[in-house]
């Protein structure tokens, strides 16, 4: 590796753990005083919010990562320029472009290093995060997971606790069902047995059940049970996927195909992991062009508000169509490509005469 690279590699990286520092310590703090106040009504130990916290910071700062690549090109420029270095390498023949091609491409494996490792390493926190929190949530005794055995659905509705399988989904309908009753203490109160149930509302339509209490069996035409899941419910209420790792995303995503559930909301997520590095290497290459161009002012303060503007304005720009995509009124591919080529396109214009700057 030629020596101005390196060179320019570890001001980047200086830099970028500079940035990350500075924005782990801001998220660790508002994260702590959300969980405190979350507890303040429970009886836990003191550093658990902390602990809680910890567990929750990586994740959160995964999602920070565009802007802290724009800010850490933005620092990396403003010390080259203090420095006077951007001038020094000029007049030895290293063009603006050279220099923000070497910290774009480090961008980018960086990304790769964040998804393959980085990522896997918050998800799984997040994980165990999300599970203990779960304990302490109103929420906590309605459950429902997917697995290759189907849907799996934990319900609690006047103190009697149901435990639903279903195989299939088919639009408002749980195809072969399975359906345990219990009371409090867990004793069997029934078991209801249908190939077809519509829970397009709170009360359940129980087609042609089998139903097996006390040892007994009996066949009925139709029965309604009331829950608290319907249809839409469902479709909402599956796992955190910031949760996930790469791997149990892609096996939630077979899950998904045999209970013939829509896996757009994973493959969303997946693109969306798989596009990250290139995501980063435009937010670099955006955030350097920006740089170029405020070349001349003084004021380096100034310089990072106008690029944390226009960064405020890309993020919601690719929230915009992430949401779109999650709602179906547009692809997932559009929703999570579109605005990258949005993106690139712009860095693309904005290059005009950038080795002159």
């Amino acid at each position: 590796m030629k020596t101005y690279i390196f060179f320019l590699i570890k001001i980047f990286i200086k830099s970028f753990i500079y940035v990350t520092l500075i924005i782990l310590s801001l998220i660790l703090i508002l994260n702590l005083l959300n969980e405190i106040e979350f507890f303040k009504n429970y009886d836990v130990n003191s550093y658990f919010p902390l602990y809680l916290s910890i567990l929750n910071t990586p994740s959160l700062i995964f999602e920070m990562f565009p802007f802290i690549f724009l800010i850490s090109t933005q620092l990396f420029f403003i010390n080259l320029l203090n420095n006077n270095e951007i001038n020094i390498f000029k007049y030895s023949g290293l063009k603006n472009i050279k220099i923000l091609s070497i910290i774009a491409f480090c961008s980018f494996f960086m990304g790769i290093l964040i998804i393959t490792l980085y990522y896997s390493f918050s998800s799984s926190l997040k994980n165990i995060y999300i599970e203990i929190k779960s304990n302490y949530s109103e929420e906590e005794r309605h459950l429902a997971v997917v697995t290759k055995n189907g849907l799996w659905i934990k319900d609690v509705v006047n103190n009697k606790i149901k435990i639903i399988n279903a195989e299939k989904i088919d639009d408002n309908f749980l195809l072969n069902v399975f359906i345990s009753e219990f009371d409090q203490n867990y004793n069997v109160i029934r078991n209801i047995k249908s190939n077809k149930i519509d829970i397009k509302s709170f009360d359940w339509k129980i087609y042609e059940p089998t139903i097996y209490e006390k040892n007994d069996k009996k066949i009925s035409d139709y029965i309604t049970i009331n829950s608290n899941f319907d249809y839409l419910k469902i479709q909402n209420l599956f796992s955190n996927l910031s949760s996930l790792s790469i791997l149990n995303l892609l096996e939630l995503r077979k899950n998904y195909k045999k209970l013939s559930y829509s896996v757009a909301e994973v493959d969303m997520q997946l693109l969306k992991l798989f596009s990250y590095p290139i995501y980063l290497l435009m937010m670099t290459i955006f955030s350097g062009i920006i740089m170029f161009n405020t070349k001349k002012f003084k004021n380096s303060t100034l310089k990072i508000v106008i690029g944390l503007f226009f960064s405020v304005i890309i993020y919601y720009m690719f929230n915009f169509f992430y949401v779109l995509g999650a709602i179906d009124k547009v692809s997932f591919l559009i929703s999570i490509c579109l605005p990258i080529f949005v993106l690139g396109l712009i860095n693309f214009f904005m290059m005009y005469k950038i080795n002159e700057k």
